[in-house]
């Protein structure tokens, strides 16, 4: 599989936040994004995604089968906002994205323990800390697979050792032929990753 971009193009309230983006990336291979804040990173994951249209340029994947035949079902995006509802339990979020994402992986209890959250998945998610809240998110990427990450500043709220755990998550993704798009400040434990300077 391949994740492809054309000189791509994305606009924010009209104005274009960014254009001429190209990269290739194949099946193992990580793709770090940096830049200043404004720069377009969240907007560019986000053009990827399909959350919003392209200004110019496109996005494809090649060899997704007839699995995988877009970009989008073929992601799983993590954005700022961890996408659950405060009133339901983590169990029932993540039974609920298992669910609508399909392609089932983990399930819902293995997945916890394996972002640190073993015997919480009763709790409302309302009731988590934010590392906590953004760790049960994390999970979200473990209970169904897709084989594109598409990951916005991830590591935000975590600490030391949640940051080490999904390195070693994301590194595991990458083992098995999978992509990773990140956009951080921060590093990720990712050697070897290609990277994309934004906003020079």
């Amino acid at each position: 599989m391949r994740l492809i971009a054309e000189n791509l193009g994305g606009e924010r309230g009209g104005e274009t936040v960014f254009s001429d983006i190209g990269f290739a990336l194949e099946k193992g291979e990580a793709l770090i994004v940096t830049g200043p804040n404004g720069a377009g990173k969240s907007t560019l994951l986000r053009v990827i995604a399909g959350l919003l249209p392209a200004a110019d340029g496109r996005v494809k994947v090649e060899g997704g089968g007839e699995d995988f035949p877009s970009v989008a079902s073929a992601s799983h995006y993590l954005g700022h906002l961890n996408a659950m509802k405060t009133a339901l339990s983590v169990e029932e979020n993540l039974g609920f994205w298992r669910a609508f994402q399909g392609e089932p992986a983990l399930d819902v209890e293995e997945a916890l323990e394996t972002v640190g959250l073993g015997g919480l998945g009763h709790l409302p998610f309302g009731y988590l800390s934010t590392g906590q809240r953004r760790r049960a998110s994390i999970a979200k990427l473990l209970v169904s697979r897709r084989p594109i990450w598409l990951l916005d500043e991830p590591t935000a709220g975590l600490d030391k050792a949640s940051e080490e755990r999904f390195a070693g998550l994301m590194r595991g993704h990458l083992q098995d032929g999978g992509i990773v798009v990140a956009a951080t400040h921060l590093p990720l434990g990712l050697e070897g990753a290609k990277a994309l300077r934004m906003g020079d």
